[in-house]
């Protein structure tokens, strides 16, 4: 990836898993895909994602594991679920669990796939 555009990329990496989460747990429990419900549930995560960004500077090191990707992680759970409380929606503990592990699974394996593949290609 080149540097220029590496922060681009990742942003944009990072807010489709916040939308495949959302989507996925939309389905999952029968929601729908519309896309005021989608917007609805997505934006207390894409604000937490959005803070997150800007806590760890993540543009300087998009693909870094620590801080960036943990920083992101972290932010986009913890202050998803506080948005969510402000505004009405659900935080039952079970979310709180499955947001947690699929967003860490998302936001940080993109991030370990990226790098891994970086060093096999610098290995050449």
């Amino acid at each position: 990836m080149r540097s220029a555009r590496a922060p681009w990329v990742a942003l944009v990496l990072d807010v489709c898993c916040v939308l495949v989460f959302v989507i996925i747990g939309r389905a999952s429990h029968t929601k729908g895909e519309a896309v005021g419900g989608i917007a609805s549930t997505a934006w207390p995560f894409l604000a937490g994602l959005a803070a997150g960004w800007l806590a760890a500077r993540a543009w300087r090191r998009p693909l870094a594991l620590r801080p960036a990707g943990i920083a992101v992680w972290l932010c986009t759970v913890a202050l998803g679920m506080v948005l969510r409380v402000v505004s009405g929606q659900g935080t039952a503990p079970a979310f709180i669990v499955v947001a947690l592990a699929f967003l860490g699974l998302f936001l940080l394996g993109w991030r370990l796939l990226a790098r891994l593949a970086a060093a096999k290609l610098a290995a050449r």
